[in-house]
């Protein structure tokens, strides 16, 4: 074929080619198919769900522990910046507001991806500058970051929530659906970019923000009651640490502190055994504190009065084929004394006084072998086996605080409510949750959940409890000048879990009290994992104790009678105020 003929064919093809196009398009456009319109429909459908600012965890008085703060999400579109933007001054904008070196941005604009992440997550304030810049390509995405001002302070209670906006532990997440609020919905189209048609949009409902949570914790005293946690941690060098501070007469937590701790910031690089909660995670063998409760449950039954005298056998005594010792050899002691110097021999003996029967329906109604219900995930209910399965000793073993597992709520709890006139009171820790329209759609209130001794029983056992911490007693370390201080020390061997038995050198040292005696106010326990250099509660935990109890009487202008808590904002002691 000439040349001629090759041109002749070619113009053939290309007519024929461009007319059956043209044809193409005039169907596509003044009668296309039915299946032609819905994938292009399909394709053009845009439904975005939009999310409300979380709610605020506040403390009682109105300081923030977890807010939402505007962020943005950084993105770049390859194809715009190459084509129409200033690629190195982008970069170095970039670079510089991200505190990334010039090669990791390059390195990211390697232009084999339309559209790159560059940072999620960005505080909106840190990037105010490249959004206001000229900056082709960039691509900024509205997004809420979860903030906590106080950093670690109160971590293990307020939790920590994911980005996607859902609670992870703590308050974050017992109270995410209150928290979370209600999602909005737009409906409409977008272009072949992607980009919403705003023209086209019939669906707009606004997100609804979540409430605010007002916890019962005081920031003041929680500060208080962490910063005598890392004193304690720094004398005795202890595998965990952990402390609440309560209300007595109202159950409300005023604090709850738990080392080692982590920023709810970055929980997503902390070990999780950080982010254990210990003083509703943990159980163990709580030792003489349980002396309290075995004491009070005698007196209150009629098997024993103050002033009886026990053989405390000079320090070891053999009961069922086992021998029980004290620390320290003691003769003839009264109950008063066998509290105050805390024997083992004199417990043991008061509770075969009463039987397995009496001593185990007094365990249950302090509270032990349940859950309390505080409003916090993962609380344990400790072990507290039924008499069917107790052997001959485990009786005498039960008085000093063995054969019993518990956490340290439980136990505080049960010593509230000795301070409480006898009464056991639910331990609060929401104090109240405000919409986001100001209203109040739940509040807590102080609620009985038992009584254990009656009123007469307890007053005796405030007094008796104010020995430990006068001289010769146990816990002279935990005495608060000018206050009048009741407590128990508590020293228990660890149970070894892989080969069974105690550890030798092992202990978990505690110590629970409350003070004005005569009219308590507040609670507070503080126990120790495996301290080092000293073992004893009343040497470890008494003088972390006294720190937080000396700071927070004061704190909260709570007088040596015990007047009526009035709670307050000290602002000019606040280590927060900026």
């Amino acid at each position: 074929m000439n040349y001629k003929g090759r041109t002749i064919l070619t113009a053939v093809v290309m007519a024929a080619v461009f007319s059956g196009l043209g044809v193409r398009l005039v169907f596509l456009h003044l009668k296309p198919k039915k299946s032609t319109l819905s994938r292009i429909e399909k394709g053009r459908y845009l439904k975005v769900k939009t999310r409300g600012a979380r709610g605020r965890i506040l403390d009682r008085n109105g300081n923030i522990f977890a807010t939402d703060l505007a962020a943005r999400h950084l993105y770049v579109d390859q194809k715009f910046l190459f084509e129409a933007g200033d690629i190195h001054r982008t970069c170095a904008a970039v670079s510089k507001t991200l505190g990334l070196s010039w090669e990791e941005t390059w390195t990211l604009l390697d232009g084999t991806k339309r559209y790159v992440s560059i940072r999620k997550y960005v505080h909106e304030k840190k990037i105010e500058a490249l959004m206001e810049g000229d900056h082709k390509g960039l691509i900024f995405e509205r997004a809420a970051m979860r903030s906590y001002p106080k950093g670690a302070l109160s971590a293990h209670v307020i939790g920590f929530a994911y980005n996607s906006g859902v609670g992870g532990s703590g308050v974050e997440l017992t109270m995410n659906s209150h928290l979370q609020g209600n999602a909005g919905l737009r409906i409409g189209k977008k272009d072949s970019r992607g980009r919403e048609l705003y023209n086209y949009r019939t669906v707009d409902i606004e997100p609804e923000s979540g409430a605010d949570v007002y916890l019962t914790i005081d920031q003041m005293v929680q500060y208080f009651t962490e910063k005598a946690l890392d004193e304690l941690v720094e004398n005795y060098q202890p595998e965990g640490a952990w402390a609440i501070v309560q209300d007595v007469r109202t159950g409300e937590i005023l604090a709850m502190a738990s080392w080692p701790t982590y920023n709810p910031s970055r929980f997503g690089r902390t070990l999780e055994e950080w982010m254990r909660n210990r003083t509703i995670h943990y159980t163990y063998e709580p030792g003489s504190t349980m002396k309290a409760m075995i004491i009070a449950a005698a007196l209150d039954r009629g098997a024993i009065g103050p002033q009886d005298v026990f053989d405390c056998e000079n320090g070891r005594w053999v009961y069922g084929g086992k021998a029980l010792h004290d620390s320290h050899g003691e003769g003839l002691l009264t109950v008063a004394d066998i509290l105050k110097k805390s024997s083992n021999i004199g417990a043991a003996k008061i509770a075969l006084r009463m039987g397995d029967e009496k001593v185990y329906q007094s365990l249950r109604d302090f509270g032990f072998g349940s859950r309390t219900g505080v409003n916090l995930p993962g609380e344990e209910g400790g072990i507290l086996w039924s008499p069917k399965r107790w052997s001959k000793i485990s009786i005498t073993r039960l008085a000093m605080g063995h054969e019993i597992n518990v956490t340290s709520l439980q136990m505080l709890s049960a010593l509230s409510a000795i301070a409480n006139d006898g009464v056991r009171m639910r331990p609060l820790m929401i104090r109240r949750v405000v919409d986001s329209s100001g209203d109040t759609v739940l509040e807590s209130f102080p609620e009985e959940t038992g009584r254990p001794i009656r009123p007469e029983t307890a007053r005796v056992m405030r007094r008796l409890l104010a020995r430990v911490t006068q001289p010769g007693g146990t816990g002279t370390k935990a005495a608060v000048r000018g206050y009048l201080v009741a407590g128990k020390t508590g020293t228990a061997q660890k149970v070894n879990l892989e080969e069974g038995g105690y550890f030798r050198n092992k202990y978990i040292a505690s110590f629970a009290g409350f003070l004005p005696v005569e009219n308590p106010a507040i609670s507070i326990m503080v126990v120790a994992d495996n301290p080092q250099g000293a073992h004893y509660g009343g040497t470890v935990c008494a003088p972390a104790f006294r720190s937080i109890a000396d700071q927070t009487v004061r704190y909260l202008r709570i007088s040596p009678e015990g007047l009526p808590t009035e709670y307050v904002s000290d602002l000019e002691t606040d280590p927060f105020k900026k």
